[in-house]
C-alpha cells in the first residue's frame, strides 16, 4: 500500500498540473485518432483514444493500447465474480442488475431494490443521483437507487452478508471484497501484476489502473471462462437491465445475439467480450475515448470492429452532426478491406454540411 507521504507527491501543487509522479498524465500520452467528423471534406473534430484486441493472454492488435487508465464500471463483470456462488440462486433479472450501469428507470430501480430487504437499504453507500435518461420533464429528488451502480451495491451487500463479511466499509480498499476482486484480475494478468494506482470511483468503490491492453486481456478471459458462472448468461438474457434505452452496451448485446457481452465504463470506456470461431481462446476488445464519455463516437468504432467480425450493429441515431470517418488502426490490418465496406452513415442520410452550388465555379463563369 502506498504511504500517505508518497501519495501527496502524486498530486500537483500548481494549476498547471505538474507532478513528480512516474505515471504520465493525459497531456503526455500520444493518443491515437479514432474517428474524425468532416464538414464538406475538412476534418473539423477528431476523436482520439486507444483500442486493444486480446485473445487469451496475447495482445493481437494494439492501437495506442499501452496508455494507462482506470477500468471503472467496465470491470463490474469481474467484480461480481467474487460472489458468483453466493448469488447463484438469484433470478436472472437480479443477476443482470448486479453487473449493470443502468439508466435508473422504474424497472431498474425495482429490480435493484429486490436484492435487499427494506431494513438493509440504509446500508447502501451509492452516491445520490438522478436517472441517466428521463422522458419528458420530470423533476425528481436525487436518490441512491437512481445511481447507475445501485444494483451492484445491493448485490455486493447481499454477497458480503452471505460470505459473513462485515458490511461496514464494504466500499473501502481495506475490505475483503476489494482483495478478492484483485485476485480475479490477477487470474488473467498474472500473479505478479500489481496496479500502478488505486483510486476512488464515482460510485464509491476502488478502481484500479490498467493499460487498455490489460483491460482487453481481462475481457478475453471473460469469454474463455464464460461457463464457469452465471455472468455471461445473465447479461445476454437481460440486456435492457445492463444499460437501458439507446445505450451502446445494451444495443451491442442485443445485436450480437449472445455472442458478445459489452459493458460501458465511465469516462469513455467500452469493453467487448466476443465469442468468435477464429479466436478459440476468446476475444477481448476495449475502446477508450481520450476526452471521456462519447457514446456516439464509441458507437461508430464498435460498429466497425464488430462489422469486420461478421456482426451487424446499426449506426447510432442521427444527432444532426457531420458524417463520421473511421481510422484504419481500430482493426488489425487483415480486416481493413472489410472495414472499408462498413459505412458510418445510412444511404438515405443527406450531406447537411455542404451546398451543391460551387461559388468558385460560378465566379469563373462570370
Amino acid at each position: 500500500m502506498t504511504h500517505p507521504k508518497e501519495i501527496e507527491n502524486l498530486y500537483p501543487s500548481n494549476p498547471l498540473g505538474d507532478t513528480d509522479g512516474e505515471v504520465p498524465t493525459g497531456r503526455d500520452v500520444e493518443w491515437e485518432p479514432l474517428v474524425d467528423y468532416r464538414r464538406n471534406g475538412v476534418s473539423e473534430t477528431t476523436i482520439h483514444g486507444a483500442v486493444s484486441w486480446a485473445s487469451g493472454d496475447e495482445i493481437i492488435h494494439s492501437f495506442g493500447g499501452n496508455v494507462l487508465c482506470y477500468g471503472r464500471s467496465m470491470m463490474k463483470p469481474l467484480m461480481l465474480k467474487v460472489f458468483s456462488e453466493e448469488l447463484e440462486e438469484l433470478s436472472w433479472e437480479q443477476k443482470a442488475i448486479s453487473v449493470s450501469s443502468h439508466n435508473g428507470t422504474a424497472e431498474h430501480v425495482k429490480t435493484a431494490q429486490s436484492l435487499l430487504p427494506r431494513a438493509e437499504w440504509g446500508l447502501m453507500q451509492t452516491p445520490l443521483d438522478l436517472p441517466l435518461i428521463q422522458f419528458g420533464r420530470q423533476v425528481r429528488r436525487a436518490r441512491r437507487w437512481y445511481s447507475n451502480s445501485s444494483g451492484q451495491h445491493a448485490a455486493i451487500l447481499l454477497g458480503c452478508r452471505k460470505k459473513g463479511w462485515n458490511r461496514a466499509g464494504y466500499t473501502l480498499p481495506s475490505h475483503e471484497f476489494f482483495f478478492e476482486y484483485l485476485k480475479q484480475v490477477k487470474r488473467f494478468l498474472g500473479e505478479e501484476w500489481k496496479p500502478e494506482r488505486i483510486a476512488r470511483d464515482g460510485d464509491g468503490f476502488p478502481t484500479v489502473s490498467n493499460t487498455v491492453n490489460e483491460l482487453a486481456t481481462c475481457y478475453a478471459g471473460i469469454v474463455s471462462n464464460k461457463k464457469e458462472d452465471w455472468i455471461w448468461d445473465a447479461i445476454v438474457k437481460n440486456p435492457d437491465l445492463v444499460g437501458g434505452f439507446n445505450r451502446l452496451d445494451t444495443t451491442i448485446i442485443k445485436s450480437c445475439k449472445g455472442k458478445v457481452i459489452a459493458k460501458e465504463g465511465a469516462d469513455g470506456l467500452l469493453g467487448m467480450a466476443i465469442e468468435h470461431k477464429d479466436y478459440p481462446k476468446g476475444l477481448g476488445v476495449v475502446v477508450k475515448i481520450a476526452h471521456g464519455w462519447n457514446p456516439q463516437a464509441a458507437w461508430y468504432v464498435a460498429r466497425g470492429i464488430l462489422g469486420v467480425l461478421g456482426m451487424k450493429l446499426r449506426n447510432p441515431y442521427s444527432l444532426r452532426r457531420q458524417k463520421a470517418f473511421l481510422v484504419s488502426g481500430i482493426v488489425p490490418s487483415e480486416y481493413l478491406p472489410s472495414l472499408k465496406e462498413i459505412y458510418t452513415w445510412d444511404e438515405w442520410d443527406p450531406d447537411n454540411d455542404r451546398w451543391y452550388f460551387d461559388p468558385n465555379e460560378h465566379e469563373t463563369k462570370q
